[in-house]
């Protein structure tokens, strides 16, 4: 299948057609996300993590701006 970039206000989209998103498992409003790979442009359907009780809904985005913030003092402790 092939689809032609088109603008959408500021930023760029494309359409996907119904059938591909029912071979893919995905529905109208799932979330999504994106990555690139060997220069491709990859999209999964979002997983659904349930949190244990007392998690807030943010603690995996605050996990990872702290391994990034704190990356290379990670990596050195990986090598002792």
């Amino acid at each position: 299948m092939e689809r032609k970039i088109t603008k959408i206000g500021n930023s760029y989209g494309i359409t996907l057609p119904k059938q591909l998103l029912k071979e893919a498992n995905m529905n109208y409003g799932d979330q999504l996300q994106m990555k690139v790979k060997d220069g491709d442009i990859v999209l999964s359907k979002k997983k659904e993590v349930k949190l244990p009780e007392g998690l807030s809904e943010d603690f995996f985005e605050v996990l990872e701006r702290n391994t990034q913030k704190h990356k290379s003092t990670i990596e050195d402790l990986v090598d002792r």
